[in-house]
């Protein structure tokens, strides 16, 4: 699935933004407590509707009391050029974000919610592979609270979660949906590039705009149950983003990465399965992707100690098929180091096999 990273470059559109929402929300206004929902005198409606009013009272307080527990560990991160969101991952400072966020930079403004002072910020280390990214307040203030991190595990198809960040430049907003599904392999993609492929994550009906990016994904137990960091898009559309279709980091793989960061500098231990080639999408003569041509083989890695040469064309990993870079990535990204597979190949026109046990990427 081709999704896009969700950061900005342009706050001056948070106005234009937020004059159109204001304008879509007058035309959702109706209740179903309004005076069109029942008829005067209808004794079943009238006697179900405290109860009700109490039902959307407690899911109201429900909400304010998730929004007052995380959202001030949720920031806003500037670099040069991009701009995105970041969650207080310990006391000390530490926060997490997403790689796509801190790019190439090692200095950054962040501001905290509630605040308007800026406060610096330097990169620890960024993982790229896991679209992740660490960074540290030089001077973290009194009263920085951390984020609490959920079990992945527990998430469920149907869970209300609320998504925290500051899409368009708007600092501190909330947008509520539900998880739609779990266990989602996608690979980055959006303005021609083709960027990590994440598996395990979670897909999420609340709104996911630029900005959004390293923000939070959080349930009603004030937990964070993943960073958001995609949004699928539409090709039909001008590749614009898909309404209601956005893509979380699980809080379990931020958490290993995050740790491991923090205490060693960088990743150690990435538990990403890796066939130790490099590779290119090759298409055949109706222009068709067709597979993909391994260009160079890894000394010792999985590939090389399977009997696999620069040439060989690779079209399929176990029971899956591979066409092109991505879909041989995300078939990857569904195995751990260490599986034993069959890669099924050509060399010179005749079709072979080899079992591969995979590498750590």
């Amino acid at each position: 699935m081709d999704a896009r990273r969700l950061r900005t470059r342009r706050p001056a559109v948070a106005v234009l933004a937020l004059l159109c929402c204001l304008g879509l929300l007058s035309t959702c206004s109706s209740s179903p407590f309004s005076s069109s929902s029942h008829e005067e005198g209808d004794s079943t409606t009238q006697a179900a509707l405290p109860r009700t009013l109490r039902a959307v009272d407690d899911l109201q307080d429900g909400y304010l009391k998730v929004i007052r527990n995380v959202l001030p560990s949720v920031v806003q991160i500037q670099g040069r050029r991009d701009l995105g969101s970041g969650v207080v991952y310990d006391d000390e400072g530490h926060i997490v974000t997403n790689a796509h966020v801190v790019g190439d930079e090692k200095t950054f403004r962040v501001t905290t919610a509630g605040s308007e002072k800026e406060l610096t910020a330097q990169l620890v280390s960024s993982y790229p592979q896991q679209d992740l990214a660490v960074v540290k307040l030089e001077d973290p203030p009194d009263g920085l609270k951390a984020a609490k991190f959920g079990d992945s595990s527990k998430v469920e198809v149907g869970q209300i979660v609320l998504a925290m960040g500051s899409p368009l430049g708007l600092s501190s907003s909330v947008t509520q949906g539900i998880v739609s599904a779990t266990g989602r392999t996608v690979t980055e993609g959006g303005d021609g590039t083709t960027g990590a492929t994440i598996a395990n994550m979670v897909q999420t009906s609340a709104a996911i705009n630029p900005g959004n990016s390293g923000g939070a994904l959080v349930n009603l137990d004030s937990e964070v149950i993943g960073v958001p960091t995609l949004a699928a898009v539409d090709p039909d559309v001008g590749d614009s983003a898909a309404p209601g279709i956005g893509f979380a980091i699980p809080a379990s793989t931020v958490r290993n990465i995050a740790d491991q960061i923090i205490e060693d500098g960088r990743v150690t231990d990435s538990g990403r399965a890796a066939l130790g080639i490099t590779g290119r999408t090759v298409v055949d003569d109706d222009y068709q992707a067709a597979g993909v041509a391994v260009v160079e083989v890894q000394e010792g890695g999985a590939a090389d100690e399977a009997g696999l040469e620069p040439g060989d064309i690779i079209t399929r990993l176990g029971d899956t098929e591979i066409t092109t870079i991505t879909s041989l990535s995300e078939a990857l990204a569904g195995d751990k180091p260490g599986d034993e597979t069959t890669v099924t190949y050509t060399r010179d026109g005749d079709q072979k096999k080899a079992d591969v046990t995979l590498g750590e990427q």
